[in-house]
């Protein structure tokens, strides 16, 4: 199992997506991330990731972690991932050899265009919900099977 990073721009009513290029969810609107390299922290990766897919930079204490997901394909754990909102940075979107960012009403998002279970996470952490979840999907990736997820309270809150 792989540990990998997912981060949203976020301003009142907009989010940045991007389209996944080449590679693994080639194809999908998705959030800026990866997996987290050797000597680096979650945080770290997720600035990194952020700043080499779409040209933005944030800073560490900028980030709020809102999930930790883990992702299962076939039954097998394949990926926990850490989500984080950001809502301060500097730059403007650019498009990478990854990734093509672009800007959505938060009440207008391309779910056909993502992966399945984002229809289920996404818009309870746009309504200010912190959770941990499990995400299965079929050997394709493309048939979410179930989604089951709690709510953290203040007091069950995540540690980075």
């Amino acid at each position: 199992m792989k540990l990998s990073t997912l981060c949203y721009c976020l301003t009142d009513e907009r989010i940045l997506l991007a389209l996944k290029k080449k590679g693994f969810g080639e194809g999908k609107w998705n959030g800026m991330g990866g997996k987290v390299e050797a000597g680096e922290t979650v945080v770290q990766a997720a600035v990194r990731e952020l700043e080499e897919e779409v040209g933005l930079m944030a800073q560490d204490k900028d980030l709020q972690l809102v999930a930790v997901i883990k992702f299962f394909m076939a039954g097998e754990c394949v990926s926990e991932c850490q989500v984080f909102f950001v809502r301060v940075w500097t730059g403007e979107p650019i498009e990478s050899e990854e990734m093509k960012p672009q800007w959505y009403s938060i009440d207008k998002l391309p779910f056909d265009g993502m992966w399945p279970g984002d229809r289920v996470w996404l818009p309870l952490l746009l309504a200010g919900k912190k959770i941990q979840g499990e995400e299965y999907l079929d050997a394709s990736g493309q048939i979410l099977e179930k989604f089951e997820w709690k709510e953290l309270s203040s007091r069950n809150n995540f540690s980075r």
